[in-house]
């Protein structure tokens, strides 16, 4: 059984066998498909013996990482424009669906309770909403008692693929974002009240010891860490909590193939169940990688991972890919490295 371990920092997840060494998979980047990769790699560990060193430090130090050539694969929640794939000879292609969740620590409340729209949401981020008691958060929360208590803004304080979509999102249903913050890995965070958090872990730890916080991490750190989240209204008006069938529903249309290195955003997705904030996370590697059996063995990791992780996914409340889609990436994507 392997034995894993999340540290934060520069060493990340590792899930590593030290018998298995030589075999092993390195992998770096975003820390929102972290509890999946980690149940994936507990599971392949123990069904082929090869283990996985994957360092859970962000979306952008994974960019920098795989760009670096010390690691096999980079992970990143913000796809990667084609011209910069070119630029590096890279691939890219989506390995699980999840999303983005707004989270608060609100005394009195219960998950799922409080209500908000993407607007009220990019206002609070801006720091033109800062108490809980504001008109335009009760005036989505009829009958409810907001206490009169300070907002605090949790945000990522490292390059984040989580942020790229949170922002992406807040730029889709704020024009007032869009042109004073916009979409980003970092951005600059304008409200006076905030707080940093390295990773998700981080931003989760922050809104947990932070009365009146808010902030936002993927959905498995939420039931991982016991948070309370709001609703968010979406595209069609209606208000939809976080799962595996909100983040499906907002998959469903995506055109993966309609993009270069199929870096589609699902934010603000159409249909009635569609979860707002879904988001895919990418893997990146080389279309001639340096050592050819190492790429080798991750494309058999997330092989096996498509095949036969989809309950493990489904557990976590990601959304595993369809067996059509893995179908065109193995066809389409995998076959470009050589």
């Amino acid at each position: 059984m392997l034995k894993i371990k999340s540290v934060i920092g520069a060493i990340g997840l590792s899930v590593v066998a030290a018998t298995t060494w030589a075999a092993d998979i390195t992998g770096a980047g975003a820390t929102f498909p972290y509890p999946i990769y980690a149940k994936w790699a507990e599971a392949y560990k123990a069904a082929t013996g090869t283990g996985l060193n994957y360092q859970s430090i962000g979306s952008s130090g994974g960019l920098k990482q795989i760009r670096a050539k010390t690691v096999t694969f980079g992970a990143s929640d913000a796809p990667v424009s084609g011209a910069d794939l070119d630029k590096d000879g890279m691939v890219q292609f989506p390995a699980i669906v999840g999303g983005t969740v707004p989270v608060l620590n609100l005394e009195g409340f219960k998950p799922g309770e409080l209500r908000i729209t993407g607007p009220v949401l990019a206002d609070i981020y801006l720091g033109t909403i800062t108490k809980w008691s504001d008109a335009k958060l009760a005036a989505l929360n009829p009958g409810k008692k907001l206490p009169d208590q300070a907002i605090t803004v949790v945000h990522r304080a490292d390059g984040s693929g989580t942020t790229f979509n949170f922002t992406d999102y807040l730029s889709a249903v704020s024009k007032d974002w869009a042109d004073k913050v916009g979409k980003g890995a970092a951005v600059k965070w304008p409200a006076d009240s905030s707080v940093g958090g390295k990773g998700n872990e981080g931003v989760a730890a922050n809104v947990n010891r932070v009365k009146g916080a808010v902030g936002y991490v993927e959905y498995a750190y939420v039931k991982k860490n016991n948070m309370t989240y709001l609703q968010v209204q979406n595209a069609a008006g209606k208000y939809v909590s976080p799962d595996d069938l909100t983040f499906a529903a907002a998959a469903a249309g995506a055109d993966w193939f309609s993009v270069p290195g199929m870096g589609v955003s699902m934010v603000n997705a159409k249909g009635n169940d569609s979860w707002p904030i879904s988001t895919a996370s990418f893997i990146l590697m080389y279309k001639k990688p340096t050592d050819k059996a190492a790429s080798d063995e991750v494309l058999k990791f997330f092989e096996w991972s498509f095949k036969n992780g989809k309950k493990l996914a489904s557990d976590l409340d990601y959304v595993p890919l369809p067996d059509a889609l893995t179908s065109q990436i193995r066809a389409k994507v995998w076959s470009e490295i050589k």
